[in-house]
């Protein structure tokens, strides 16, 4: 699940441990992908994406068939714990890209207008509330604590087009189009195991696992657990850190010696592992591989991890998105850095960003399709048949017709002196890897809401 929640800084992040989120840096840290002014322009005008042809454009609509949809305008509420991560990368990636959009003509000549719900953690029911009144759909964000709202969203019809979804309750719930696949399905195992058959094989016994001490880590630990041994994996340790932080990190690192521990899960922020990996470095002990998880993906885990990154090998799955430092290799993730750095040049491309983009995408190529008659069905339903998305190429293709549909391909970053690049994990499909068979987790870890468990249905959508 780390691909899916907020991220938040130091302790926050801790309890937020399913973050898929550091940030890469700013556009002029990345490679515009040789899209030139001009062709940037005329891909503003076209509203062209990638592959996508005229996802925005300009229309003649006239009529409000839906809360939040008038003839000039579709309201989208953008969900954030911003007022408590501090980290706006929802919202700035709501700008860049009804910037773009509008200035393609919109959605059937309907501006997007996007609001952003300032969850702060803990506020997330009384933000639905509010999207409930005004939105026609979430589309775009996250919030690390989403289970809080799921049944008001459902109770009120609205769609939700998230970039992360965290917690079991809403993760695949009613509704809802994500792109991080099935929540009963193990997102790691293809990962997993290639590190211990592949890559790392004499790591195989002696694997570990920490995180930081909260109910959503606990769940998420749980279920790295599980596909590390359905993967090969014997666990020889286990830990649990406090989520308010830890001063001194060197029991930790003397219990992981003390076990043998060659390869380590960290589910936890990358500053914590930083700390921990240079009371590691320090005693001389290096592990096989550890999996930063890839909150860690980029620019501030390398500033801090610093010397330890020519020790420790640390491996981050990126989950079937296209590599920011490889962004003039791809069409797609070239023009959405020239994109940022259009309409936000100060603002950071994290990983969540890419894949709030893509939700967007997502959304817009829908609601086009439906064209005057702009209803939360019509739009579902139109995202729904999507059985190969690919978000114009941001990422490997995903089946948003299969609710519960796994992820069938991965791709591995390592972190290096150098800045973060493709580890050697043989991809097999363009920048990934799309062998891996299916893993069903067989734990008890709850389930995501549905419409039923509300007592509604799709002929209650409007």
């Amino acid at each position: 699940m780390r691909v899916h929640a907020v991220p938040a800084a130091l302790a926050a992040t801790a309890l937020l441990a399913v973050a898929g989120c550091g940030g890469h840096g700013s556009a002029d840290d990345t490679s515009d992908g040789g899209a030139t002014p001009t062709k940037a322009a005329q891909q503003d005008a076209s509203g062209d994406f990638g592959d996508l042809k005229k996802v925005c454009g300009p229309g003649t609509a006239k009529s409000a068939p839906a809360q939040g949809v008038t003839a000039d305008s579709i309201d989208i509420g953008v969900f954030s714990d911003v007022g408590f991560t501090k980290n706006p990368e929802f919202a700035d990636t709501a700008k860049v890209f009804t910037s773009w959009c509008n200035a393609a003509g919109g959605i059937d000549g309907r501006k997007l207008v996007a609001t952003t719900r300032d969850t702060k953690l803990t506020q997330v029911r009384q933000q639905m509330l509010e999207a409930c009144k005004h939105d026609f759909a979430l589309v775009g964000g996250g919030a690390a604590l989403d289970a809080l709202g799921v049944q008001d969203r459902l109770n009120c019809l609205l769609p939700d087009f998230p970039a992360q979804v965290s917690q079991i309750q809403n993760n695949g719930s009613g509704l809802q189009l994500n792109e991080t696949g099935g929540a009963s399905y193990a997102r790691y195992q293809g990962y997993y195991s290639w590190v211990l058959k592949e890559g790392y094989p004499a790591s195989a016994a002696h694997v570990g696992t920490i995180g930081g001490d909260s109910p959503v880590t606990k769940v998420i630990n749980a279920q790295t657990q599980e596909t590390l041994q359905a993967s090969g994996a014997k666990i020889v340790y286990k830990d649990l850190y406090p989520a308010a932080g830890v001063s001194d990190w060197t029991p930790y690192a003397q219990s992981i010696k003390s076990k043998g521990v060659k390869g380590l899960v960290f589910n936890g922020d990358f500053a914590s592992l930083a700390k921990l990996e240079q009371v590691l470095t320090g005693m001389n002990y290096k592990l096989d591989w550890i999996d930063a998880n890839n909150n860690a993906y980029g620019p501030a885990f390398l500033q801090l991890a610093g010397k330890s990154l020519a020790v420790q090998n640390n491996l981050a799955d990126l989950g079937g998105v296209y590599p920011l430092e490889k962004a003039a290799d791809n069409p797609a993730t070239g023009q959405l850095v020239a994109l940022f750095k259009k309409y936000d040049p100060n603002a950071q491309i994290t990983m969540p960003g890419i894949r709030g983009f893509a939700a967007w995408l997502l959304f817009a190529k829908a609601a086009s399709s439906c064209g005057e008659a702009l209803t939360r069905t019509c739009v579902y339903e139109a995202a729904a048949k999507e059985n190969a998305w690919t978000g114009g190429g941001l990422l490997a293709p995903v089946d948003l017709s299969r609710p519960d549909a796994p992820l069938k391909c991965f791709n591995i970053e390592q972190a290096t002196p150098k800045g973060w690049q493709p580890a050697a994990f043989e991809p097999d499909d363009g920048a990934y890897r799309c062998d891996t068979p299916p893993y069903k987790l067989k734990g008890t870890y709850g389930k995501p809401l549905t419409l039923a468990d509300v007592g509604k249905s799709m002929s209650d959508v409007k």
